[in-house]
């Protein structure tokens, strides 16, 4: 079994499942999985779930970042050659090669640019969102990994099962939304307003929350935290009860 088929398997996929595919069965099992489900006083199944979500974790991304750079069957750019040179083989020589080749690609609109260019477009980089008004967005399981989110109003957004790791949220008003089991492992939440904000279930690992206002978040029972905070960076954070963390 090759690397990306055990990928699929850790997932319980068949192996060329769609991305939807992936994304929803990485939702169900990190959930099922989530170690803050086990208790504390467990640690060996604590310790073992930990395991199974970074196993997860690794598959989800694998997976998510081949399928996004693996070009479509319909249209390979690397197959283009070939049909270029059968074309005009039937063809009397009596055009340039230069006309040939534009053509070949807009056979009724010669002076449009080349397919080659469009190829390109899918790969630019994703819109920036610097101070976007969001406000109330229903954004639930929505994949906004790596986006530029700073300064962004998202107060009451429904950001259920979204994807944000790596989102950088600097910056941005999110009080009162709904982060229930939302992903942001590593995301960049400096200066954050997350004031009443239910983050119940979300995964914080790794995030940067210096100076983030968490007064009146939801973050669990009275008893028991229910946020991973694994690594997270909280200095000069307002801690959901006035507290700041130093």
């Amino acid at each position: 079994m090759n690397e990306l088929d055990q990928y699929y398997r850790v997932l319980g996929l068949e192996p060329g499942a769609s991305l939807e595919e992936v994304n929803q069965a990485y939702k169900d099992l990190a959930f099922i999985w989530h170690p803050d489900r086990v208790p504390e006083e467990n640690q060996r199944l604590r310790q073992k779930a930990e395991a199974k979500l970074k196993e997860i974790n690794q598959a989800r991304d694998q997976l998510r970042s081949r399928q996004r750079t693996t070009p479509t069957p319909k249209s390979p750019p690397q197959k283009q050659p070939s049909p270029t040179r059968n074309y005009y083989q039937s063809k009397p020589p009596q055009k340039e090669p230069s006309q040939s080749t534009n053509y070949y690609y807009q056979p009724k609109r010669p002076q449009e640019k080349p397919p080659s260019q469009s190829y390109a477009r899918p790969k630019s980089t994703q819109p920036d969102l610097t101070g976007a008004d969001l406000h109330g967005a229903d954004l639930k399981e929505r994949d906004l990994s790596g986006r530029n989110l700073s300064h962004a109003n998202l107060s009451q957004a429904d950001l259920t099962d979204a994807f944000l790791h790596n989102v950088n949220l600097s910056g941005a008003n999110l009080e009162g939304a709904n982060l229930f089991r939302a992903n942001l492992f590593q995301a960049c939440l400096i200066r954050t307003n997350l004031r009443e904000a239910n983050l119940v279930g979300a995964d914080l690992s790794g995030a940067d929350l210096r100076g983030a206002d968490l007064r009146g978040a939801k973050v669990g029972t009275k008893d028991k935290l229910l946020v991973k905070l694994t690594g997270a960076n909280l200095s000069g954070a307002i801690l959901p009860d006035g507290s700041i963390h130093d």
